[in-house]
């Protein structure tokens, strides 16, 4: 029962109606009214006949200060506060008022803002990976098309697995493991006419694969896995296909610095200043300002690269590179993170500390690498 099933309680100096007796007693306040009942006589326990005083309106032995007709706690209420008197015997009322708020205390402040994840760990996954991929990038070429076959097949390992997990989806792994490291390296030695082929095998090797189970799921099954076949490595083939020019690793790096920049933008802006949300129903997290800081800083860093990094390229270039990459990037994003709220999943995975897994840190570079891959070879050629 709420507060408000109760009435109203009885003013101060008020003898309410008894049930004792036959009658119906009636009593005023104000120091004028009187008891009666009707037939039989005055009611037990009723004041006296004659004026009613109510016990502050008694004779004081001694001058009172005039006090504001104004009570602390709002009402016509006496010294009980909100206690009423029922019968002529004080009842408590029970329902307590809520204390003022102290106006000499400051107000709390308003929670900061979180980042989400642990940062520290992540800044130090992201130096570690950075490390790795620079030495290898500017060593040995080989090196790093065995580090991308790999980052490949790990990444479909994490996708096929959370398929099965939260969907009963079971892409075969084992075709698409092969087929992927295969596709990395064909694309780093025959091109996008190798890239081609090794696609349209793993493809097929995915559907021959799942004919050794039964037929229940089949189609589902063969298309997610050519899904992930085309998602993870075949847009990372692009990615080896820029290290083949002479230029090629001063490509991949400015490739890599351009979406991370990009990525850096959109999180520092959106955080600091981000009111509209971009996508809400896809990612809450995002916001236009994000946006703006992504395509502001990668232009400038794109830029930047193509005048220093890349042989034959001018500063325009790079405003469009940048351009393009944040568009691509974002989208990338988006697009992982519908697969990840389909999946009813956080993160695709737990490898990285502070990232998640492999998937989520190739959910923007994936789309990107066809993008800047076309866009240079327009720009400066093959190479």
């Amino acid at each position: 029962m709420n507060d408000s099933s109760w009435g109203a309680p009885p003013q101060a100096g008020y003898w309410g109606p008894t049930d004792q007796g036959h009658g119906h007693g009636h009593a005023q306040g104000s120091g004028h009214g009187q008891v009666h009942s009707p037939g039989h006589g005055h009611v037990q326990g009723a004041a006296p006949a004659g004026p009613a005083y109510d016990a502050y309106e008694a004779p004081q032995t001694r001058p009172m200060p005039i006090v504001p007709d104004v009570t602390e706690f709002g009402g016509n209420q006496d010294d009980d506060r909100g206690a009423a008197r029922l019968s002529g015997t004080p009842v408590r009322n029970d329902t307590n008022p809520e204390p003022m708020p102290d106006a000499s205390q400051p107000a709390p402040k308003p929670p900061k803002k979180s980042a989400g994840r642990d940062l520290s760990a992540a800044i130090g996954v992201g130096v570690g990976l950075g490390a790795v991929i620079v030495a290898s990038l500017f060593v040995v070429k080989a090196v790093f098309v065995g580090v991308v076959a790999v980052a490949v097949v790990v990444g479909l390992w994490e996708l096929t697995k959370r398929l099965e997990e939260r969907k009963g989806i079971r892409a075969p792994l084992v075709p698409l493991a092969l087929g992927g490291a295969a596709m990395v390296v064909a694309g780093y030695v025959r091109g996008a006419e190798g890239a081609w082929v090794a696609m349209a095998l793993t493809a097929l090797a995915v559907l021959v694969w799942r004919m050794t189970e039964p037929p229940e799921g089949y189609l589902r099954d063969v298309t997610a896995g050519v899904f992930a076949a085309f998602y993870v490595p075949f847009l990372a083939t692009f990615v080896a296909m820029m290290l083949t020019a002479d230029d090629g690793p001063q490509r991949v790096l400015t490739f890599l610095l351009l979406t991370v920049v990009s990525d850096t933008g959109a999180y520092a802006v959106g955080w600091r200043f981000g009111r509209h949300k971009l996508a809400p129903r896809i990612s809450p997290g995002k916001t236009r300002e994000g946006l703006l800081g992504a395509v502001s800083f990668a232009m400038v860093a794109g830029a930047l690269c193509m005048q220093f990094l890349i042989d034959d390229g001018a500063w325009w270039q790079g405003l469009v590179l940048g351009l393009a990459v944040a568009v691509t990037a974002t989208l990338g994003d988006l697009g992982e993170s519908m697969i990840k709220r389909d999946l009813g999943i956080k993160d695709m995975g737990t490898l990285l500390p502070g990232h998640g897994g492999i998937m989520d840190r190739l959910d923007s570079l994936l789309p990107t690498a066809p993008v800047v891959w076309l866009l240079l070879v327009l720009f400066v050629g093959s190479g």
